[in-house]
């Protein structure tokens, strides 16, 4: 079913399809997987957030209405799940530097260790404002438009370009990125 459109997979999982369901999840399960990880900094929390993320999904499922794309859809309500992760969480906790999310082709070193470089790199991002960081994350990991990433949390494009630009200028003198940028 790689072939098939996530708008072919949404009509045949709400008429009943649980492959077409299983294809879905399957699609998208390491990119909310990664998300949350990085959203949240901890292996077990980001689990449970992408399996939240998808039970959403599947009780809302009937309440896309194809104007848009569904990926957007689906990161709008991973955005919302993680928001509500990190409203709940004070104080904020450590990033988990023994666990690391799945690339999309693990190998045997990369499951063993993340590299220092990365573990800095996610320090940083989990010291930055849950609101810069849901950008972070959609633009550079994702790879949203601006417009996709206003409309999944709710705010203009502009905003959106804006929230960016503060994060980087903080990351870029986060004392953990020193000469790694």
């Amino acid at each position: 079913m790689r072939d098939v459109s996530d708008e072919t997979l949404v009509k045949r999982a709400l008429a009943g399809s649980d492959r077409a369901w299983t294809a879905l999840v399957r699609r998208y399960d390491r990119r909310v997987y990664n998300y949350a990880f990085r959203m949240s900094g901890n292996a077990e929390d980001a689990r449970d957030l992408a399996q939240e993320v998808f039970l959403g999904v599947f009780r809302n499922l009937g309440g896309f209405r194809g104007d848009g794309v569904f990926a957007a859809w689906l990161f709008r309500i991973a955005a919302f799940r993680c928001t509500d992760y990190l409203r709940r969480r004070r104080p904020m906790g450590e990033f988990d530097e023994t666990s690391a999310p799945p690339t999309d082709d693990p190998g045997p070193q990369e499951v063993a260790a993340m590299s220092r470089t990365n573990r800095r790199i996610l320090a940083a991002l989990e010291a930055l404002p849950a609101a810069q960081r849901h950008v972070v994350e959609l633009k550079f990991f994702q790879q949203f438009t601006f417009e996709d990433i206003g409309m999944q949390l709710g705010i203009s494009p502009n905003t959106a370009k804006t929230r960016l630009y503060g994060a980087l200028k903080k990351l870029k003198h986060h004392e953990e990125l020193q000469g790694e940028l």
